[in-house]
């Protein structure tokens, strides 16, 4: 398979159409295993999947020295064709506890100092703040990752979760390149206001939660067990109720992926990839076997008929739950 590229913004990097997101390879979704977390991002990177994303926050740095140790081990040409992505800016504590967010320029550098350590690189693709820090002006985060560009430690800026308005602050005070958004079949609330800006401002979208944290990859069911550590657990989409009603929602993508012999998953990640060219999903398959599968993805061709039938069965605004439990929720760009 041939993985087709797509540029980030107008003067960014070109990267594979889908991204890999290791964030589950470490934290929030359960136990991974290391070793197979590691063979997942070789075969990414052998399929020709060049942009990976990771958080230094991401079971605090483990993340970043999972994909540093694969990367290390990872023959040169398919190391050297690899892309970080990296947010940085949460506040953690020994217990995994969240305190907020840092984004004063001093933090901002002390942050790329230690997640170039642990990558084991001499400069980071793209940067972001991962949560807009409400006490710093975006003006003075995105200026101190600007001084990260021309000292060489990062290539290109982005931002995530943030709102139309702090997109346009952000373009004006220094090149941006990409922002990172939920996006997904059953989340599209960036449609109205912040995908016209991005695309004014010629402003590429790395789509996260594609798969709506597996919920509607078409694998999950009502009767799993999440561990205690699971993200979903506390998740209001995978609630009693909520869940129940969002499950019907799969199992009718489910109808309309039989008819065209792909799976769920792969139906739900080739309507991302049909949005636009200045959108790049990024999968969280922690397994080859899902990589697999969403790399699939890549081959479905959707026409306007199947388009329509995919939003007559899965409308806007039809899953139910907030994408955050409530105090999750807090933390975001209170435009988003």
């Amino acid at each position: 398979m041939t993985i087709p590229t797509r540029t980030l913004g107008t003067s960014g990097p070109q990267v594979s159409a889908l991204g890999l997101g290791c964030m589950g390879m470490s934290a929030l979704y359960g136990d991974a295993d290391r070793a197979e977390s590691v063979a997942t991002i070789h075969a990414a990177l052998e399929a020709g999947v060049t942009l990976l994303d990771t958080g230094d926050f991401y079971a605090m740095g483990h993340n970043e020295m999972l994909i540093g140790e694969a990367l290390r081990t990872a023959p040169a040409a398919r190391r050297e064709q690899a892309l970080t992505s990296v947010k940085f800016g949460a506040l953690r504590g020994p217990d995994g506890s969240w305190f907020g967010y840092d984004g004063r320029p001093a933090a901002v550098k002390n942050f790329a100092a230690y997640s170039l350590q642990r990558l084991g690189v001499d400069h980071i693709d793209v940067y972001r703040i991962a949560r807009v820090d409400t006490g710093v002006p975006i003006e003075e985060t995105v200026g101190a990752i600007a001084e990260l560009v021309e000292q060489g430690y990062v290539r290109h800026i982005g931002l995530s979760e943030v709102g139309a308005d702090t997109i346009r602050r952000a373009a004006a005070t220094a090149r941006i390149a990409d922002v990172q958004l939920e996006y997904a079949l059953i989340t599209r609330g960036i449609e109205d206001r912040i995908l016209p800006v991005t695309r004014e401002l010629g402003i590429s979208v790395t789509a996260y939660g594609v798969l709506s944290r597996g919920l509607i990859s078409g694998h999950f069911t009502p009767d799993r067990q999440l561990g205690a550590t699971d993200f979903r657990t506390h998740s209001p989409r995978f609630q009693g109720e909520n869940l129940q009603h969002n499950l019907t929602l799969v199992e009718q993508l489910r109808k309309l992926a039989e008819q065209k012999g792909v799976s769920v998953a792969q139906l739900a990640i080739a309507w991302v990839l049909s949005r636009g060219e200045d959108i790049v999903p990024l999968v969280g398959a922690r397994t080859r076997e899902r990589l697999a599968e969403s790399l699939g993805a890549l081959d479905v061709v959707l026409d306007a008929a199947d388009l329509a039938a995919i939003e007559a069965a899965v409308p806007a605004d039809s899953a139910v739950g907030d994408r955050y439990p409530s105090a999750m929720m807090a933390h975001l760009d209170s435009e988003r």
